[in-house]
């Protein structure tokens, strides 16, 4: 049986962040990206299923804040 290594590149993580980044003081939530300031520190450390699950609920809160 052959040993080897096999190399491969990291898969590159996708990222709502739109460089619109001003944090809303109330919410604690990015007026550009809609993630929280907690979310957007920790975003490279989480797991794939986690960042699809903030990734899912983005749309309801832009949607929330359109609403007021």
């Amino acid at each position: 049986m052959d040993d080897f290594l096999e190399i491969v590149p990291p898969r590159a993580i996708a990222t709502p962040c739109v460089n619109v980044c001003r944090i809303d003081a109330a919410t604690r939530r990015c007026h550009g990206c809609a993630r929280t300031i907690d979310e957007i520190t920790a975003w490279t450390r989480l797991t794939d299923t986690e960042r699809d699950r903030i990734m899912a609920d983005l749309p309801h809160r832009r949607a929330a804040r359109r609403r007021g």
